[in-house]
């Protein structure tokens, strides 16, 4: 605890990151595409609304009581007791190290769009242990690599919204109608991608102030995410049919101008930053069970000046 690091590069940065990822690039269009504008934008605020409560509640808690190493799963086992939060933290444990495989061989295969034979096993595996050696420089260092991150995915946005306005059509914003699978169908589809609002709360020990930040961390975050994803379908149901917006998945790079050299590093940047929230957060939780006997307290062991979980790395990264 009391690291140093602040609300923005602490909080904000790794919970923003999350929540603007894959779906966001390769997904939404095919959810304007098929449940149309309207739907669309109904899908996106109940989705919000209900990780808005979630954030609030962990706020409350956040603000209320001392938030140590291990986030949710510190926060559940001091509220409800340690058996629950030892039911809650194991699966929480497996749950973020082993989203670093899916993320990791999620960018390999987004890597066909330039590279149609890219080798994923071997891809995969090397972007595996790329994020593992970031995450072993500590948590300052992994936070500070995705700024440029989040500046690229600022661009991709711009870009699209350069594109979209610039070929705005109200007619295809009219004729905008559902189509295919149901509300629910696609709302399951969309809502993983608002679910990131927990990746800031994993680093509450390295947090200079987790009481303050985590609340305004992570609301903030919640709020930006929402502001774009009620932003994008409206520039997609401008600038595309509902047929391109269904079958494309880039079609974000018909859109923006310079077409992929602004989206793909986007999309590339918003996965490997997935990744590596979840490399950071997987070590903590399995500390601070290892610190409560949980688990066997050798997990617990740490290296560096900053007291890196060198231990709960190692066994993520396996």
């Amino acid at each position: 605890r009391g690291r140093g690091l602040g609300t923005f590069l602490g909080v904000y940065t790794p919970t923003v990151l999350t929540i603007l990822g894959v779906i966001l690039y390769l997904r939404f269009g095919w959810v304007v595409g098929t449940v149309g504008i309207g739907r669309t934008l109904g899908i996106v605020l109940l989705a919000n609304s209900i990780t808005l409560v979630t954030a609030l509640s962990l706020s409350a808690v956040a603000t209320n009581s001392r938030v140590g190493v291990g986030g949710a799963y510190y926060m559940v086992s001091r509220s409800l007791g340690l058996e629950i939060g030892a039911a809650i933290g194991l699966p929480l444990f497996l749950s973020q190290a082993l989203s670093v495989t899916l993320y990791a061989f999620g960018l390999a295969e987004s890597l066909r769009f330039a590279w149609p034979e890219v080798p994923v096993p071997t891809v995969a595996v090397a972007i595996i242990l790329a994020v593992g050696l970031l995450a072993m420089r500590g948590a300052d260092v992994a936070l500070k690599a995705q700024l440029p991150v989040m500046a690229l995915i600022a661009l991709s946005l711009l870009a699209l919204g350069w594109g979209a306005l610039a070929n705005a059509s109200a007619q295809r914003l009219a004729a905008s109608q559902p189509t295919g699978p149901g509300f629910w169908t696609v709302f399951a589809v969309f809502f993983p991608a608002v679910t990131g609002i927990m990746a800031g709360v994993g680093l509450s020990g390295d947090l200079r102030e987790p009481n303050h930040s985590i609340p305004r961390g992570t609301i903030a975050a919640q709020l930006t995410g929402l502001g774009v994803y009620l932003l994008v379908p409206v520039l997609l149901a401008l600038a595309a049919d509902g047929d391109a917006l269904r079958e494309d998945p880039l079609v974000w790079t018909r859109i923006a101008p310079f077409g992929a050299w602004v989206v793909l590093p986007g999309l590339w940047g918003a996965i490997f930053s997935s990744a590596v929230g979840s490399m950071l957060g997987a070590p903590r939780t399995l500390q601070a069970l290892a610190l409560d006997g949980v688990v066997p307290r050798f997990l617990a062991g740490t290296f560096g000046r900053r007291a890196e979980p060198a231990t709960g790395l190692l066994v993520s990264l396996v």
